[in-house]
């Protein structure tokens, strides 16, 4: 994982446990005419470090995260792409936006420099598998290698989708998650122009939320089933157990308690598991006004209130594409050291939010069982079960 709280899984879940907001003033563009100002960026990130000379120039920012995550993933799961594996393997990515930092500077370049040349390989940049392709080309990987693009659900369909395919043993095993780089001048200036992102941080659940912060990064899980993992004396850290998705059908923005409530039906019974199982819930928890009472009217509907929840979102930021894959890492974190992370900014409980919110302190606990929520704009719904082992 690697976002605004940290560089590596350490770093992150340092931050997610102590309940550090890294939402801090946007440095990479400059925001004067823009009407919010704060961020959850990625400090520090030198792409150089992480690639040969010249090779990072081939990638954009968010296809650079999605490599770098998995090479830590990897490297955590002690897993080499063998040529034998290559063929049983699998690459499987979201992300919402693709290379948004490359097209907004080629769009400048072209329409306010008037340049009659782009780099050129601006499209390969650009296009939203460029992670994904990247993961494949660099590990040998020769099996399925694709990215879903289902805006702010897209890393949870990506994780879905390669639990999928390594339970029914289409393949052995899958690098899933997500990466994002929102931030250019001319996708922040869409964003304002949705009027959702916060003056200041992002309070979840919160009765003076005002909206939500954008984030960046990428988080990538090393999938496998339990004989391949056993086979090869691996440690794992978290089972994935349920997958479940829904649509709206109703609204292009507004999201639906009822669409939201069937993903998480679904993610329960392809796991197999009764709500009252259920110990903790990472929300999509965006901290607009419209979202979290949705949101918790959902999980009222499910889980009947009992359960604990919580939004990394108030520390790492709304990743959009990437938001799935960073709280996948969260939920599983969470699950394998039996702390659960709180929601940062929060102050005060909404009676239209009647969740067990985890307010700005950790809570110990060792839950059995855990879901990742996911909630799109296009009334897209993705939601992951996970079981601590």
């Amino acid at each position: 994982m690697i976002s605004a709280l940290g560089s590596n899984l350490e770093e992150n879940w340092n931050s997610l446990r102590e309940g550090r907001s890294a939402i801090a003033p946007i440095a990479a563009v400059d925001t004067s005419n823009i009407k919010f100002k704060n961020g959850a960026e990625v400090r520090g990130f030198v792409p150089d470090a992480h690639f040969p000379a010249g090779a990072a120039d081939q990638l954009d920012r968010f296809a650079q995260f999605a490599v770098v995550a998995a090479r830590q993933a990897l490297t955590q799961a002690g897993l080499q792409i063998t040529p034998a594996l290559a063929e049983n393997a699998a690459v499987i990515t979201g992300s919402c936006l693709g290379g948004q930092t490359t097209q907004d500077m080629q769009f400048w370049e072209v329409y306010h420099d008037g340049k009659n040349r782009v780099h050129p390989l601006t499209i390969p940049k650009t296009m939203s598998n460029a992670g994904a392709s990247q993961i494949s080309m660099e590990f040998g990987i020769r099996g399925p290698v694709y990215t879903v693009s289902t805006a702010c659900s897209s890393s949870n369909h990506a994780i879905g989708q390669a639990f999928w395919l390594v339970r029914n043993g289409a393949v052995d095993v899958a690098i899933s998650g997500g990466s994002e780089a929102p931030f250019s001048f001319g996708l922040l200036k869409a964003w304002e122009a949705m009027r959702v992102i916060s003056p200041d941080t992002c309070r979840p659940f919160s009765k003076d939320r005002q909206g939500m912060i954008l984030g960046e990064g990428a988080g990538m899980l090393v999938i496998e089933s339990l004989e391949h993992a056993e086979a090869r004396g691996a440690k794992f850290v978290g089972e994935i157990v349920g997958f479940g998705m829904s649509s709206d059908a109703s609204h292009i923005t507004k999201p639906s308690a009822e669409g939201a409530a069937l993903a998480m039906k679904m993610a329960l019974r392809d796991a197999g598991i009764e709500p009252a199982q259920v110990g903790y819930i990472n929300a999509h928890g965006t901290g607009t006004p419209v979202n979290d009472p949705t949101e918790s009217a959902a999980i009222r509907s499910v889980f009947g209130g009992k359960v604990a929840v919580s939004s990394t979102k108030s520390m790492h930021g709304h990743g959009l594409g990437a938001a799935g894959a960073l709280e996948a890492v969260a939920t599983v974190l969470a699950l394998q050291h039996g702390v659960l992370p709180p929601t940062a900014n929060f102050t005060e409980r909404d009676p239209e939010c009647e969740v067990d919110v985890i307010a700005n302190q950790a809570r110990e606990a060792h839950v059995e069982y855990a879901v990742s929520n996911s909630f799109a704009f296009g009334g897209l719904n993705a939601v992951l079960a996970f079981k601590r082992t």
